[in-house]
């Protein structure tokens, strides 16, 4: 089991060179001593389970016990304690501006400084949150602005993808994978693990980089080189990617609003059905991760996204019975105003665009010798452009859906076919028709009807009552 914590012991000195309830960096509580030293060693004894616990859950206890307003005690302050190991050092570093940014406010200096604990997920994280701080222009600070311009690299999103890019080609991963599926390698079925004694690490940051790929491509609003980067994924199976929850969701989240993006309609709706369905299985079991409430967001966002698909292409039969009742009930009055096309469908798309959308960034540093003005929005306002046009394109084609005419059969052939990430052409369409001499024949698709859902639903349900009833005491 993972190591308890004395939670008494604060990290504040009421001394005069801290003032009262001071933050001193180099002042270690006993729980902080005791943490770090059972974390090194279960690293050293490679104990994944209780590397897990400590990680996901005792840090985040210690987090809300003792440092709420204030940053971990410093790497330096901890190295003692820990043999001063190089490797462990990075790791804590990693963790300590975790907690800065998810529960404090770091100042531009703390930013700059950050860039030196850098891996594939944290690096993304943090080069998107540089971008958006350095956009707003308007309100900065002399000293800040001199900063910013003798940094003008800091977190530079063209080394963060080249770091990516240098990790997944180290690793061979590519190379891994494709063995894998000729029977060669072991490496989807073992989680990435090697039991045979070597090690991981490279594989498995050369894996997950790809889809780090996935998602900073996407926040640039370069969708097809985004999936370009994850075909050596097999989207459509369990893979290493699924084995994380975080890691699951963000995947399928990026994977689909570039689908989306790229008007392959059918793919975004299947994959948004599954992991939506998976988060409705499964989110009772996370109600104590610390990921809860981003598992809810994305599952929120997800939804808006998946209604905003099929009110663009009305493939229904492609959502479970299950979803599809939790969306009706989320959007399933939007969604019919949506349907109708006009200026409220219009400005309907456009609030779920803005609900469900990634924080789009500009790579680019500001130009200091003009006139300083935030440019945060311009790459959303750039892609809501986009997506907006789409919309307005597809309006035009709202009547062929009811009445086929053959002076625009092609307009709808191609506004409801794509490209696939493999140069094949797919089809979005929900009418199939084929024209024979001087006759149309029109074949429209009705999805079945599945109760095994159904009767699930209700079980699990069921099950939660009982619960309830269980956890009540009877006097």
């Amino acid at each position: 089991m993972a190591a308890s914590y004395d939670y008494e012991d604060a990290p504040f000195r009421h001394d005069e060179e801290t003032g009262p309830l001071g933050y001193d960096p180099n002042f270690v509580p006993d729980s902080v001593k005791s943490f770090v030293t059972h974390l090194y060693r279960h690293i050293r004894e490679k104990n994944v389970y209780e590397i897990h616990q400590m990680y996901e859950t005792s840090f985040q206890t210690l987090s809300d016990h003792l440092f709420k307003d204030t940053p971990w005690p410093s790497v330096d302050a901890v190295a003692n304690y820990v043999d001063n190991d190089h490797v462990f050092c990075l790791l804590y570093r990693e963790m300590w501006f975790r907690h800065l940014y998810a529960r404090l406010s770091p100042t531009l200096k703390q930013r700059i400084d950050s860039g030196v604990a850098w891996s594939g997920e944290y690096a993304i994280a943090q080069s998107v949150s540089f971008c958006q701080y350095r956009a707003k222009m308007k309100n900065k600070t002399e000293q800040e602005i001199a900063l910013l311009r003798q940094f003008d690299q800091a977190w530079n999103v063209y080394g963060v993808l080249n770091f990516l890019q240098a990790l997944v080609e180290k690793s061979s991963i590519i190379q891994i994978l494709e063995q894998e599926k000729e029977g060669i390698e072991q490496f989807t079925a073992t989680d990435g693990y090697d039991y045979s004694g070597g090690s991981n690490v490279l594989k498995v940051l050369g894996y997950f980089s790809m889809v780090g790929l996935l998602r900073v491509h996407c926040l640039l609003g370069d969708y097809h080189t985004g999936l370009k980067c994850l075909l050596p994924i097999d989207i459509s199976q369990q893979g290493v990617y699924t084995s994380v929850i975080g890691s699951h969701i963000a995947t399928i989240y990026h994977y689909g609003f570039a689908n989306l993006m790229l008007r392959r309609y059918v793919d975004a709706i299947r994959e948004f059905n599954k992991i939506l369905l998976y988060i409705y299985k499964t989110k009772q079991y996370h109600q104590k991760s610390p990921q809860y409430e981003q598992i809810l967001k994305k599952n929120e966002q997800m939804y808006a996204l998946l209604a905003s698909c099929l009110s663009l292409c009305p493939q229904v039969k492609l959502v479970d019975e299950t979803v599809n009742a939790q969306l009706r009930e989320k959007y399933g009055e939007k969604m019919a105003r949506m349907q109708r096309y006009d200026d409220e469908a219009f400005s309907l798309y456009d609030e779920l665009f803005s609900y469900a959308c990634p924080k789009f960034i500009t790579p680019s540093a500001p130009s200091f010798d003009e006139p300083l003005v935030n440019y945060n929005q311009d790459a959303y306002r750039l892609q809501l452009k986009l997506f907006l046009y789409e919309v307005k394109q597809q309006q035009l084609l709202s009547g062929v859906r009811t009445f086929l005419k053959v002076t625009i059969l092609m307009t709808y052939k191609h506004k409801t076919h794509a490209v696939d990430s493999k140069g094949n052409i797919i089809s979005n369409a929900d009418v199939d028709f084929y024209i024979d001499e001087d006759m149309i024949h029109v074949v429209d698709t009705k999805p079945v009807k599945r109760y095994g859902d159904y009767f699930l639903r209700q079980i699990v349900k069921l099950e939660g009552v009982i619960n309830d009833m269980d956890r009540i005491k009877l006097e």
